[in-house]
């Protein structure tokens, strides 16, 4: 299986990056702009060469996270869901996260 690559700066296996990079720093955001993974809104401000657009309300079932413990894309409903836990893995996702849905979700 080909890994899925990660944009970002100082990204790290599992894609936590410069700007976030606890354990639990642990997931990446296609951004639907550009369909390109990124670990945080920072990252892509400093790398992309556009503005973001939002997933909007009606795009829920999209693949859109991507957990950096075991690889699986998630859908966007299923990790806002989730309770800040990959349901796959089971591995912790950083429950301050949820602060940032307004920058990637309607």
């Amino acid at each position: 299986m080909k890994a899925i690559q990660v944009k970002g700066i100082k990204v790290d296996e599992q894609t936590r990056c410069a700007h976030y990079h606890t354990d639990k720093d642990i997931i990446a955001i296609k951004y639907k702009c550009c369909n390109t993974y990124y670990p945080c809104h920072r990252c892509h401000e400093e790398l992309a060469d556009h503005e973001p657009i939002i997933w909007k309300k009606e795009e829920r079932e999209e693949k859109a996270i991507l957990c950096g413990a075991c690889q699986t894309e998630l859908t966007i409903h299923t990790y806002v869901s989730s309770g800040s836990r990959c349901p796959v893995c089971e591995s912790s996702f950083n429950e301050g996260c949820k602060n940032h849905y307004h920058l990637y979700f309607e």
